[in-house]
């Protein structure tokens, strides 16, 4: 049922891609950052929590059509629908049905609760195509509740010092989870391009707690105290240099490598991601009960050769998503 191409996989009986990197006809997209979600597709499918994200990012004259969680339609034959990956707001994998085999394609995906993204379902299937970002062992994720702690004791140790608190995480995604763990925290001014992708979670019936946005051609001495979060592109730039007393932190799942923070020059570092860690992904590809799994995007080659040993048959494929600072 699928192919791997050179521009993206490949529904060979559906006769469209899913999440192609080079403009196609019809591109499924299972989620609405950047290096899953390209420009170009004549027409594009996918929940319709992320229709409005596409739309912002892509622009708005584009041709997308967005479905329901395990809302079922045909396309030449094949049976598709989207269920929850719990990845970011609107995440989802897409499962497709042809002549009775069942084809599984994850995209980016979480088995933690963020409490905001639509919790990770699995799904059971003949083939899964699986991600693989943090398929190591050294990749193991505390629990949520414990992440949230972690961040609100660095801001009250900041404040004791008259220090201001800066996160940097993902505009979309990683900055509304940053935004609702230290809501009870003190005042918070987000950057522009997070407060113009709140609005997608607005638009889900999701409260995000208060904020205020950031002008960059003011003075930044209003900041100073306060908890500031921006995007992975500002860091080294000259207004996180305008920010008064400033101590930040990456949230990424990378910090659960030391070397990671110190490579960066961060004052702390947390992991926090929007990826399933070594347990998610064994226990995702357990669940699906998948006779076979194409492993993409990461850790491939050491996932594909774990999975083998364990009895699972598996195959490493080369795809074109990206591994940012936004993980």
């Amino acid at each position: 049922m699928i192919q791997f191409t050179s521009k993206g996989i490949y529904c060979i009986p559906g006769k469209f891609y899913l999440e192609p990197w080079q403009p196609v006809d019809l591109a499924i997209i299972t989620h609405g950052h950047a290096d899953h979600a390209r420009p170009g597709m004549k027409k594009y499918l996918c929940h319709h929590f992320t229709v409005g994200i596409l739309k912002s990012r892509i622009g708005p004259d584009i041709q997308v059509e967005g479905l329901a969680y395990n809302q079922s339609i045909h396309i030449n034959g094949v049976k598709i629908s989207l269920h929850p990956a719990g990845h970011i707001i609107g995440s989802a994998q897409i499962r497709m049905e042809y002549k009775g085999k069942v084809t599984v394609f994850t995209g980016d995906y979480k088995l933690q609760d963020d409490g905001l993204s639509t919790p990770f379902e699995p799904v059971k299937c003949h083939e899964l195509i699986t991600e693989s970002t943090f398929g190591l062992p050294i990749y193991r994720w505390e629990s949520v509740e414990m992440q949230n702690q972690r961040l609100n004791a660095w801001i009250m140790h900041n404040q004791g010092y008259k220090k201001t608190s800066v996160f940097i995480g993902y505009s979309l995604g990683k900055s509304q989870r940053i935004l609702n763990a230290v809501k009870d925290m003190g005042e918070i001014y987000v950057h522009y391009s997070i407060a113009k992708l709140n609005i997608a979670y607005s638009d889900a019936g999701i409260n995000l707690p208060s904020y205020q946005i950031i002008d960059p051609t003011t003075d930044m001495k209003h900041l100073d105290g306060k908890i500031v979060l921006l995007p992975p592109a500002l860091l080294d730039t000259q207004l996180l240099q305008k920010i008064p007393h400033v101590a930040y932190a990456i949230c990424s799942g990378w910090m659960q490598i030391r070397g990671a923070r110190r490579w960066r020059s961060a004052d702390a570092g947390f992991a926090i991601s929007d990826h399933a860690d070594w347990n998610g992904l064994l226990q995702a590809v357990k669940e699906s009960g998948a006779e076979k799994v194409y492993v993409t995007h990461g850790q491939t080659a050491s996932f594909s050769k774990y999975l083998n040993e364990i009895g699972v048959e598996a195959e490493e494929v080369n795809t074109n998503y990206g591994e940012e600072l936004s993980v």
